[in-house]
């Protein structure tokens, strides 16, 4: 049987490339008894949007040394060997595998590389919709979630503390939002 795909009003099948000025990637992660948030400052990547959506591929690079938590020392310490490595391993990607429709949504499923390890992930994905920019040329607008252990990425540091808790938690809240610009031939 067919996985039928939910419809998408305005849907435009073409190739889109990611507005790096409009589009974020955040995440969160627990920092001894809160939540620590940040964003990587620069992302690009590619949208093939298939005749039929569930056909369509989606290829994200972000740069690791762009990480921003709004704290310089923190950010030099997530560029280090502790974390990211990020002299060694410049970008973390993201290239999907399938789509499936899941509600009035997708699951895009892919490759996730940070570091020197690739795993396969599922994120759930919100399409916001499709419009003409000010210049005319149609945007598309999405949302992906998901969740990593940092430790499947080879990013093990941690340190426990005296009261038993750990520094950094292991699970990371991740939160794409992009924009994207349809290529005109």
């Amino acid at each position: 049987m067919t996985a039928t795909a939910p419809q998408i009003p305005g849907y435009i099948p073409g190739t889109w490339q990611i507005d790096p000025i409009h589009s974020d990637a955040t995440f969160s992660v627990r920092h001894l008894v809160t939540k620590v948030r940040g964003r990587f400052r620069t992302l690009d990547g590619e949208i093939n949007a298939a005749e039929n959506v569930l056909d369509s591929s989606v290829r994200v690079t972000i740069a690791a040394d762009s990480i921003d938590t709004n704290n310089e020392m923190r950010d030099d310490h997530l560029r280090s060997a502790d974390f990211l490595e990020t002299g060694t391993y410049p970008t973390l990607t993201f290239a999907s595998t399938r789509i499936r429709p899941h509600g009035d949504a997708f699951l895009v499923d892919g490759d996730l590389t940070i570091k020197d390890v690739t795993r396969q992930i599922t994120a759930d994905v919100e399409i916001g919709g499709f419009t003409p920019g000010h210049d005319g040329v149609p945007r598309a607008g999405c949302t992906a979630t998901f969740e990593i252990d940092r430790n499947d990425y080879n990013v093990n540091f941690s340190k426990v503390l005296e009261t038993g808790g750990v520094m950094v938690g292991d699970r990371v809240s991740v939160q794409l939002e992009i924009l994207a610009v349809l290529q005109q031939d």
